[in-house]
């Protein structure tokens, strides 16, 4: 009897050549189109239902049955709230690390469980691998596209009923399977940007929901140089549209740090100013994968953001955070953001960045 696999389809291309792998593979394959979001985008269309419909099509084109399920209440709650309360904390959270967590690897799980699923698949640059009956997740073998740190929270009950089809594959790969199949989202375009906001003016979204103070910008020396639209537009390293424009010119301004309490935006000039830097961070909320602690001191490598390189840390345990700290300064530490962890190959886990400890106490705005 064929095993059943439940496969998230986006509507993108990963998700639709990890469908056509499943089924020549031999699997039972049903697609489940997860509907977490429902609201037009600036030109009045709703980028879900689109995908949606491109996910059918494939899904068609395959021979597979394909259904649409909504979580929209479930994002809300567990993925939406979390986002909006971090920014009210003058936090820069990761939406996708938290779906991840809260609804593919959670809701969609127990979803398809209850469907007598043997496994649920996702179109994920990762992969998983058993060792001595613990579940290990590896980074996918395309470097550039690599998703293990947004999958760092989840566990071994997520990872134990998980396929991921094209972790073994580049992107350029991807797509010529997709095209050598002929399938509908062959030469579709990756979406970009957090599911829910797209393409749309990020501050716009955020004043619709959150109310934003406008108050002073204050040099790292303390002098006034203008006026900021609200702390929760701004990010930590933040350079483009900070609205400095012509105070002391020559090198660019960055976001330093922020004063919830007096409203106040700390900015410094310069890419390389100290205030950027930070030798340590303090998180909170750690996952381990293996759902086992580490022995600590932990000696491991970490990243801070998806797109940043690996940095040698050493991790070690205060009552239930972690300090983390790093074998050389780093750039632009946010709090709210994820600092994920690994060993090689293998990703051990994560947590929330609290706070950054600064190179320089001066510059500590937390």
């Amino acid at each position: 009897m064929k095993k059943r696999v439940i496969l998230g389809m986006s509507g993108g291309v990963d998700s639709s050549v990890s469908a056509l792998i499943l089924k020549n593979q031999g699997y039972d394959v049903i697609g489940l189109f997860m509907k977490n979001w429902d609201e037009k985008d600036e030109d009045g269309v709703c980028t879900a239902t689109q995908d949606a419909e491109d996910a059918m099509r494939v899904a068609f084109e395959l021979g597979i049955p394909c259904y649409t399920i909504n979580f929209e209440k479930e994002y809300w709650d567990r993925v939406f709230s979390y986002f909006l309360d971090e920014y009210n904390k003058g936090r820069t959270p990761n939406p996708d690390v938290m779906c991840n967590q809260e609804i593919k690897f959670n809701a969609f799980l127990d979803y398809a469980l209850n469907l007598e699923a043997d496994y649920i698949a996702m179109g994920h640059y990762a992969r998983v691998k058993e060792e001595n009956g613990e579940y290990l997740l590896l980074r996918g073998i395309d470097k550039n596209k690599d998703q293990s740190y947004f999958l760092s929270r989840i566990g071994q009950k997520a990872l134990s009923k998980t396929i991921f089809p094209i972790g073994d594959l580049t992107k350029e790969e991807v797509r010529k399977i997709a095209e050598e199949a002929n399938l509908y989202t062959a030469k579709k375009k990756d979406s970009t940007g957090i599911c829910f906001i797209g393409e749309r003016d990020f501050d716009k979204f955020l004043d619709k929901y959150l109310l934003a103070t406008p108050g002073d910008i204050i040099d790292v020396d303390g002098g006034k140089i203008g006026k900021h639209t609200g702390l929760i537009h701004y990010t930590i390293g933040q350079r483009k549209g900070i609205g400095i424009g012509g105070i002391k010119s020559g090198e660019p301004w960055f976001v330093v740090g922020k004063d919830l309490k007096k409203n106040i935006l700390y900015a410094a000039q310069g890419e390389e100013h100290k205030a950027l830097y930070s030798v340590a961070l303090i998180g909170e909320e750690p996952k381990w994968i293996s759902e086992k602690e580490p022995v600590f001191p932990l000696q491991c490598t970490a990243k801070f953001r998806y797109r940043q390189k690996d940095i040698p840390v050493v991790v070690e345990k205060s009552d239930d955070k972690l300090y983390v700290k790093f074998e050389y300064p780093v750039k632009a530490i946010t709090p709210g953001q994820v600092a994920v962890f690994y060993d090689g190959e293998i990703c051990l886990g994560s947590a929330i960045i609290n706070k950054a400890i600064p190179l320089d106490e001066k510059y500590n705005f937390n």
